[in-house]
């Protein structure tokens, strides 16, 4: 199984980019869809997830401009990123969690520019 993530690039402060997560291979038993990210010189911390009801959950200094969303039928998750700020800036990772093991993607650099 692997996780393909997509979408990052360098954008300006209030602008917004849209990362693309999807799995190749048999994946069974999905809780969880979720996006972390790591910036340079900090740990990894959770952004947003959703689970299989549709219900999603955020970092509370990413509510109201980042939306998750997932694709069950494509074993995808995407995350719409509006109003970026320059604190926003890291390598995003996506993380599929499952009843048995976490499956992790292999990150996608996203800059935000004041």
């Amino acid at each position: 199984v692997q996780l393909q993530a997509s979408g990052g690039g360098l954008v300006q402060a209030g602008g917004s980019l849209r990362l693309s997560c999807v799995a190749s291979g048999r994946i069974n038993g999905i809780r969880a869809r979720r996006w972390y990210r790591q910036a340079p010189g900090k740990e990894r911390e959770w952004v947003a997830s959703i689970i299989a009801n549709g219900s999603a959950n955020y970092l509370d200094s990413v509510k109201g401009r980042f939306t998750i969303s997932r694709d069950s039928a494509k074993k995808a998750v995407c995350l719409q990123m509006n109003n970026l700020e320059p604190e926003d800036t890291a390598v995003y990772y996506c993380n599929f969690h499952t009843v048995y093991t976490d499956y992790w993607g292999q990150g996608t650099q996203v800059t935000v520019s004041s």
